[in-house]
Protein backbone atom coordinates (compact mmCIF):
# COMPACT_ATOMS: atom_id res chain seq x y z
CA UNK A 1 0.00 0.00 0.00
CA UNK A 2 2.83 2.37 0.88
CA UNK A 3 4.46 1.80 -2.50
CA UNK A 4 1.20 2.67 -4.27
CA UNK A 5 0.82 5.89 -2.28
CA UNK A 6 4.41 6.92 -3.01
CA UNK A 7 3.98 6.18 -6.72
CA UNK A 8 0.73 8.16 -6.81
CA UNK A 9 2.38 11.09 -5.07
CA UNK A 10 5.34 11.07 -7.47
CA UNK A 11 3.08 10.94 -10.55
CA UNK A 12 0.90 13.73 -9.16
CA UNK A 13 3.93 15.89 -8.41
CA UNK A 14 5.42 15.23 -11.86
CA UNK A 15 2.12 16.10 -13.55
CA UNK A 16 1.88 19.29 -11.53
CA UNK A 17 5.43 20.24 -12.49
CA UNK A 18 4.67 19.71 -16.19
CA UNK A 19 1.55 21.87 -15.90
CA UNK A 20 3.59 24.59 -14.19
CA UNK A 21 6.28 24.47 -16.86
CA UNK A 22 3.64 24.62 -19.61
CA UNK A 23 2.04 27.64 -17.97
CA UNK A 24 5.42 29.37 -17.69
CA UNK A 25 6.17 28.56 -21.34
CA UNK A 26 2.84 29.96 -22.52
CA UNK A 27 3.27 33.12 -20.47
CA UNK A 28 6.94 33.73 -21.27
CA UNK A 29 8.38 31.90 -24.26
CA UNK A 30 5.16 32.28 -26.29
CA UNK A 31 4.29 35.70 -24.87
CA UNK A 32 4.86 38.18 -27.69
CA UNK A 33 3.32 41.05 -25.75
CA UNK A 34 1.50 43.91 -27.44
CA UNK A 35 2.16 44.36 -31.15
CA UNK A 36 0.94 46.72 -33.86
CA UNK A 37 -0.91 45.81 -37.03
CA UNK A 38 -1.20 48.53 -39.67
CA UNK A 39 -3.86 47.91 -42.30
CA UNK A 40 -3.85 49.60 -45.72
CA UNK A 41 -1.37 52.18 -44.39
CA UNK A 42 -4.07 54.14 -42.55
CA UNK A 43 -5.54 52.00 -39.75
CA UNK A 44 -3.46 50.92 -36.77
CA UNK A 45 -4.41 48.37 -34.13
CA UNK A 46 -2.62 47.35 -30.95
CA UNK A 47 -3.09 43.61 -30.45
CA UNK A 48 -1.88 40.77 -28.26
CA UNK A 49 0.65 38.65 -30.13
CA UNK A 50 0.77 34.89 -30.47
CA UNK A 51 -2.48 34.04 -32.24
CA UNK A 52 -3.19 33.65 -35.93
CA UNK A 53 -3.66 36.79 -37.96
CA UNK A 54 -7.21 35.64 -38.76
CA UNK A 55 -8.29 35.29 -35.12
CA UNK A 56 -6.42 38.46 -34.13
CA UNK A 57 -8.34 40.46 -36.73
CA UNK A 58 -11.62 38.89 -35.60
CA UNK A 59 -10.86 40.15 -32.07
CA UNK A 60 -10.69 43.64 -33.62
CA UNK A 61 -14.06 43.07 -35.35
CA UNK A 62 -12.37 42.80 -38.73
CA UNK A 63 -13.76 39.70 -40.39
CA UNK A 64 -11.77 37.94 -43.11
CA UNK A 65 -13.74 35.30 -45.03
CA UNK A 66 -12.86 31.74 -43.98
CA UNK A 67 -15.13 28.95 -45.12
CA UNK A 68 -13.23 26.28 -43.17
CA UNK A 69 -13.13 28.12 -39.84
CA UNK A 70 -9.39 28.74 -39.88
CA UNK A 71 -8.13 25.21 -40.48
CA UNK A 72 -6.21 26.06 -43.65
CA UNK A 73 -8.41 23.91 -45.89
CA UNK A 74 -10.36 26.45 -47.96
CA UNK A 75 -7.85 29.11 -49.03
CA UNK A 76 -10.36 31.94 -48.63
CA UNK A 77 -8.63 33.99 -45.91
CA UNK A 78 -5.92 35.51 -48.08
CA UNK A 79 -4.37 38.86 -47.15
CA UNK A 80 -1.29 40.71 -48.33
CA UNK A 81 1.40 40.79 -45.64
CA UNK A 82 3.65 43.73 -46.48
CA UNK A 83 5.80 43.45 -43.34
CA UNK A 84 6.04 40.79 -40.62
CA UNK A 85 4.40 37.39 -40.67
CA UNK A 86 7.53 35.28 -40.97
CA UNK A 87 8.17 32.68 -43.67
CA UNK A 88 5.39 31.08 -45.69
CA UNK A 89 4.37 27.79 -44.08
CA UNK A 90 3.98 24.46 -45.94
CA UNK A 91 0.27 24.48 -45.00
CA UNK A 92 -0.18 27.64 -47.07
CA UNK A 93 1.59 26.55 -50.25
CA UNK A 94 -1.23 24.43 -51.75
CA UNK A 95 -3.50 27.50 -51.74
CA UNK A 96 -1.10 30.11 -53.11
CA UNK A 97 -0.13 30.63 -56.75
CA UNK A 98 3.35 31.67 -57.82
CA UNK A 99 1.99 35.14 -58.54
CA UNK A 100 0.43 35.37 -55.07
CA UNK A 101 3.67 34.25 -53.42
CA UNK A 102 5.56 36.97 -55.31
CA UNK A 103 3.00 39.52 -54.09
CA UNK A 104 3.30 38.51 -50.40
CA UNK A 105 -0.16 36.94 -50.19
CA UNK A 106 -0.65 34.75 -47.12
CA UNK A 107 -3.35 32.64 -45.50
CA UNK A 108 -4.28 34.67 -42.45
CA UNK A 109 -5.37 31.55 -40.55
CA UNK A 110 -1.85 30.08 -40.78
CA UNK A 111 0.17 33.27 -40.37
CA UNK A 112 0.98 33.98 -36.70
CA UNK A 113 1.20 37.46 -35.20
CA UNK A 114 4.67 37.37 -33.64
CA UNK A 115 5.93 40.83 -34.63
CA UNK A 116 4.63 44.19 -35.79
CA UNK A 117 2.88 43.76 -39.12
CA UNK A 118 1.67 45.74 -42.10
CA UNK A 119 -1.07 44.15 -44.17
CA UNK A 120 -3.48 45.01 -46.96
CA UNK A 121 -7.08 43.84 -47.24
CA UNK A 122 -9.99 44.86 -49.52
CA UNK A 123 -11.63 48.01 -48.18
CA UNK A 124 -15.07 46.41 -48.38
CA UNK A 125 -14.15 44.09 -45.50
CA UNK A 126 -14.36 47.08 -43.18
CA UNK A 127 -18.07 47.14 -44.04
CA UNK A 128 -18.57 43.57 -42.86
CA UNK A 129 -20.62 43.62 -39.68
CA UNK A 130 -21.38 41.24 -36.86
CA UNK A 131 -25.01 40.57 -35.98
CA UNK A 132 -26.88 38.81 -33.22
CA UNK A 133 -29.82 36.85 -34.59
CA UNK A 134 -32.57 34.65 -33.23
CA UNK A 135 -33.22 31.21 -34.69
CA UNK A 136 -36.82 31.73 -35.78
CA UNK A 137 -37.23 28.51 -37.76
CA UNK A 138 -35.54 25.13 -38.12
CA UNK A 139 -37.21 23.04 -40.81
CA UNK A 140 -36.25 19.70 -42.33
CA UNK A 141 -35.88 20.07 -46.09
CA UNK A 142 -34.61 16.51 -46.61
CA UNK A 143 -33.27 13.77 -44.35
CA UNK A 144 -29.91 15.57 -44.29
CA UNK A 145 -30.65 19.25 -44.97
CA UNK A 146 -32.20 21.76 -42.59
CA UNK A 147 -33.46 25.25 -43.33
CA UNK A 148 -32.53 27.90 -40.78
CA UNK A 149 -34.23 31.27 -40.57
CA UNK A 150 -32.17 33.76 -38.58
CA UNK A 151 -33.96 36.98 -37.64
CA UNK A 152 -31.80 39.98 -36.79
CA UNK A 153 -32.37 42.08 -33.70
CA UNK A 154 -35.08 44.70 -33.91
CA UNK A 155 -33.99 47.63 -36.09
CA UNK A 156 -30.99 45.87 -37.65
CA UNK A 157 -30.67 45.15 -41.35
CA UNK A 158 -28.12 43.33 -43.50
CA UNK A 159 -27.13 44.53 -46.95
CA UNK A 160 -25.76 41.98 -49.41
CA UNK A 161 -25.57 41.02 -53.06
CA UNK A 162 -27.58 38.00 -54.27
CA UNK A 163 -25.23 35.02 -54.15
CA UNK A 164 -23.07 36.14 -51.20
CA UNK A 165 -22.63 34.33 -47.90
CA UNK A 166 -22.29 34.94 -44.17
CA UNK A 167 -20.23 33.27 -41.47
CA UNK A 168 -22.01 31.60 -38.58
CA UNK A 169 -20.23 31.40 -35.24
CA UNK A 170 -20.39 27.93 -33.71
CA UNK A 171 -19.99 28.04 -29.91
CA UNK A 172 -18.51 25.37 -27.67
CA UNK A 173 -20.87 22.51 -26.89
CA UNK A 174 -20.74 18.96 -25.59
CA UNK A 175 -18.00 17.25 -27.57
CA UNK A 176 -16.55 20.50 -28.95
CA UNK A 177 -14.32 22.81 -26.91
CA UNK A 178 -13.55 25.50 -29.50
CA UNK A 179 -15.44 28.32 -31.14
CA UNK A 180 -15.33 28.20 -34.94
CA UNK A 181 -16.83 30.06 -37.88
CA UNK A 182 -18.39 28.39 -40.90
CA UNK A 183 -19.57 29.92 -44.18
CA UNK A 184 -23.14 29.49 -45.47
CA UNK A 185 -24.73 31.07 -48.53
CA UNK A 186 -27.79 33.27 -48.12
CA UNK A 187 -30.94 31.92 -49.78
CA UNK A 188 -33.11 35.00 -49.30
CA UNK A 189 -33.07 37.96 -51.74
CA UNK A 190 -31.52 41.33 -50.81
CA UNK A 191 -35.01 42.85 -50.59
CA UNK A 192 -35.42 40.97 -47.30
CA UNK A 193 -33.09 42.71 -44.87
CA UNK A 194 -34.21 41.70 -41.37
CA UNK A 195 -33.74 37.94 -41.66
CA UNK A 196 -31.83 35.42 -43.73
CA UNK A 197 -32.47 31.80 -44.68
CA UNK A 198 -29.69 29.20 -44.84
CA UNK A 199 -29.66 25.57 -45.98
CA UNK A 200 -27.27 23.42 -43.97
CA UNK A 201 -26.55 19.78 -44.74
CA UNK A 202 -25.35 17.34 -42.11
CA UNK A 203 -21.73 16.22 -42.58
CA UNK A 204 -20.81 15.17 -39.04
CA UNK A 205 -18.43 18.11 -38.63
CA UNK A 206 -18.26 20.57 -35.74
CA UNK A 207 -20.70 23.05 -37.24
CA UNK A 208 -23.27 20.75 -38.80
CA UNK A 209 -23.37 18.56 -35.70
CA UNK A 210 -24.16 21.62 -33.59
CA UNK A 211 -26.81 22.84 -36.01
CA UNK A 212 -28.49 19.47 -36.52
CA UNK A 213 -28.15 18.08 -32.99
CA UNK A 214 -28.01 21.01 -30.55
CA UNK A 215 -29.40 24.23 -32.05
CA UNK A 216 -33.02 25.02 -31.18
CA UNK A 217 -35.62 27.55 -32.28
CA UNK A 218 -35.36 30.60 -30.04
CA UNK A 219 -31.58 30.30 -29.60
CA UNK A 220 -29.36 33.33 -30.19
CA UNK A 221 -26.53 33.06 -32.72
CA UNK A 222 -23.78 35.37 -33.99
CA UNK A 223 -23.22 35.90 -37.70
CA UNK A 224 -20.97 38.22 -39.69
CA UNK A 225 -20.91 39.24 -43.32
CA UNK A 226 -21.62 39.59 -46.11
CA UNK A 227 -18.74 38.04 -48.06
CA UNK A 228 -17.98 36.67 -51.46
CA UNK A 229 -17.26 37.49 -55.08
CA UNK A 230 -19.92 35.05 -56.28
CA UNK A 231 -23.01 37.12 -56.98
CA UNK A 232 -25.40 38.21 -59.72
CA UNK A 233 -23.87 40.23 -62.57
CA UNK A 234 -26.05 42.63 -64.48
CA UNK A 235 -25.46 41.54 -68.07
CA UNK A 236 -29.01 41.75 -69.43
CA UNK A 237 -28.15 40.56 -72.95
CA UNK A 238 -26.67 37.26 -71.80
CA UNK A 239 -28.58 34.05 -71.21
CA UNK A 240 -28.02 32.53 -67.76
CA UNK A 241 -27.11 28.92 -66.99
CA UNK A 242 -27.41 28.16 -63.27
CA UNK A 243 -26.13 24.91 -61.76
CA UNK A 244 -26.22 23.60 -58.18
CA UNK A 245 -26.29 20.43 -56.11
CA UNK A 246 -27.58 20.01 -52.55
CA UNK A 247 -27.25 23.10 -50.37
CA UNK A 248 -25.63 24.89 -53.30
CA UNK A 249 -29.20 25.80 -54.21
CA UNK A 250 -29.09 28.66 -51.68
CA UNK A 251 -27.22 31.37 -53.65
CA UNK A 252 -29.01 30.35 -56.85
CA UNK A 253 -32.39 30.92 -55.19
CA UNK A 254 -31.17 34.26 -53.88
CA UNK A 255 -30.23 35.29 -57.43
CA UNK A 256 -33.51 34.08 -58.95
CA UNK A 257 -35.60 35.78 -56.25
CA UNK A 258 -33.63 38.99 -56.81
CA UNK A 259 -34.44 38.75 -60.52
CA UNK A 260 -38.14 38.33 -59.71
CA UNK A 261 -38.15 41.24 -57.25
CA UNK A 262 -36.56 43.52 -59.84
CA UNK A 263 -38.50 42.25 -62.88
CA UNK A 264 -35.28 41.32 -64.69
CA UNK A 265 -36.09 40.08 -68.18
CA UNK A 266 -33.45 37.41 -68.87
CA UNK A 267 -33.60 33.86 -70.09
CA UNK A 268 -32.38 31.50 -67.35
CA UNK A 269 -32.19 27.73 -66.89
CA UNK A 270 -31.48 26.15 -63.52
CA UNK A 271 -29.96 22.64 -63.49
CA UNK A 272 -30.21 21.08 -60.02
CA UNK A 273 -28.53 17.81 -59.13
CA UNK A 274 -29.73 15.45 -56.39
CA UNK A 275 -29.57 11.74 -55.60
CA UNK A 276 -33.23 10.67 -55.37
CA UNK A 277 -36.65 12.41 -55.49
CA UNK A 278 -36.65 12.83 -51.69
CA UNK A 279 -33.50 14.96 -52.01
CA UNK A 280 -35.33 17.61 -54.04
CA UNK A 281 -36.64 20.52 -51.99
CA UNK A 282 -38.16 24.02 -52.24
CA UNK A 283 -40.07 22.79 -55.28
CA UNK A 284 -43.08 25.02 -54.55
CA UNK A 285 -40.85 28.10 -54.49
CA UNK A 286 -39.21 27.05 -57.73
CA UNK A 287 -42.62 26.53 -59.36
CA UNK A 288 -43.55 30.07 -58.34
CA UNK A 289 -40.34 31.35 -59.91
CA UNK A 290 -41.13 29.49 -63.14
CA UNK A 291 -44.48 31.29 -63.22
CA UNK A 292 -43.19 34.72 -62.25
CA UNK A 293 -39.89 35.06 -64.10
CA UNK A 294 -39.66 36.19 -67.70
CA UNK A 295 -38.14 33.06 -69.27
CA UNK A 296 -37.08 30.58 -66.61
CA UNK A 297 -36.87 26.78 -66.72
CA UNK A 298 -36.00 24.31 -63.96
CA UNK A 299 -34.31 21.01 -64.87
CA UNK A 300 -33.68 18.66 -61.93
CA UNK A 301 -31.54 15.59 -62.54
CA UNK A 302 -31.16 12.58 -60.24
CA UNK A 303 -28.03 10.44 -59.99
CA UNK A 304 -29.34 7.49 -57.92
CA UNK A 305 -32.87 7.09 -59.13
CA UNK A 306 -34.45 3.60 -59.15
CA UNK A 307 -37.38 2.13 -61.04
CA UNK A 308 -39.60 2.27 -57.95
CA UNK A 309 -39.16 6.04 -57.83
CA UNK A 310 -41.19 6.38 -61.04
CA UNK A 311 -38.99 9.29 -62.04
CA UNK A 312 -39.72 10.66 -65.50
CA UNK A 313 -37.14 13.43 -65.44
CA UNK A 314 -33.45 13.64 -66.22
CA UNK A 315 -31.06 11.01 -64.86
CA UNK A 316 -27.38 11.27 -64.04
CA UNK A 317 -25.19 14.07 -62.75
CA UNK A 318 -25.71 17.69 -63.73
CA UNK A 319 -22.79 17.70 -66.16
CA UNK A 320 -24.64 15.07 -68.22
CA UNK A 321 -27.75 17.28 -68.39
CA UNK A 322 -25.59 20.21 -69.48
CA UNK A 323 -24.05 18.11 -72.24
CA UNK A 324 -27.58 17.34 -73.42
CA UNK A 325 -29.26 20.74 -73.25
CA UNK A 326 -26.60 23.46 -73.56
CA UNK A 327 -25.73 23.89 -77.20
CA UNK A 328 -22.98 26.52 -77.00
CA UNK A 329 -21.61 29.29 -74.81
CA UNK A 330 -22.30 32.15 -77.19
CA UNK A 331 -23.68 35.16 -75.32
CA UNK A 332 -24.17 33.13 -72.15
CA UNK A 333 -22.89 33.19 -68.57
CA UNK A 334 -22.97 30.54 -65.88
CA UNK A 335 -23.46 30.54 -62.09
CA UNK A 336 -22.32 27.36 -60.34
CA UNK A 337 -22.44 26.34 -56.68
CA UNK A 338 -21.48 22.99 -55.20
CA UNK A 339 -18.61 20.69 -54.37
CA UNK A 340 -15.20 21.12 -56.03
CA UNK A 341 -15.72 17.93 -58.02
CA UNK A 342 -19.06 19.11 -59.38
CA UNK A 343 -17.70 22.55 -60.22
CA UNK A 344 -14.68 21.14 -62.04
CA UNK A 345 -16.80 18.73 -64.12
CA UNK A 346 -19.29 21.45 -65.05
CA UNK A 347 -16.58 23.97 -65.93
CA UNK A 348 -15.03 21.36 -68.19
CA UNK A 349 -18.33 20.86 -70.02
CA UNK A 350 -19.04 24.56 -70.34
CA UNK A 351 -15.52 25.29 -71.58
CA UNK A 352 -15.94 22.70 -74.32
CA UNK A 353 -19.24 24.39 -75.22
CA UNK A 354 -17.40 27.66 -75.76
CA UNK A 355 -18.10 29.54 -72.52
CA UNK A 356 -15.50 32.20 -71.82
CA UNK A 357 -13.67 31.73 -68.52
CA UNK A 358 -14.64 35.21 -67.33
CA UNK A 359 -18.32 34.36 -67.87
CA UNK A 360 -18.30 31.36 -65.52
CA UNK A 361 -18.90 32.38 -61.90
CA UNK A 362 -18.71 29.74 -59.21
CA UNK A 363 -18.62 29.09 -55.49
CA UNK A 364 -16.94 25.87 -54.32
CA UNK A 365 -17.70 24.50 -50.86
Amino acid sequence: MGTILITTAVVTAFTGLLALLLTIAVNTIADYGELKIVINDDKEYVVKGGSSLLSTLIDQKIFIPSACGGRGTCGYCKVKVVEGGGPVLPTELPWLTEEELKNSIRLSCQCKVKENMKIEIPEELFNVKEYVATVELIEDMTDEIKKLRLRLNEGEEIEFKPGQYIQLKIPTYEGNDEEVYRAYSIATPPSIKNYIDLYIGYTGGIATTYIHKFLKEGDKVHINGPYGHFYYHDNPDREMVLVAVGTGIAPILSILRYMRDNNIQRKATFYFGAKTPKDLFELELIEELEEDLHDFKFIPTLSRVKDEHNWAGERGRVNIALEKYVDNGENKEAYLCGSPGMIDSVVEVLSKKGFEEENIYYDKF
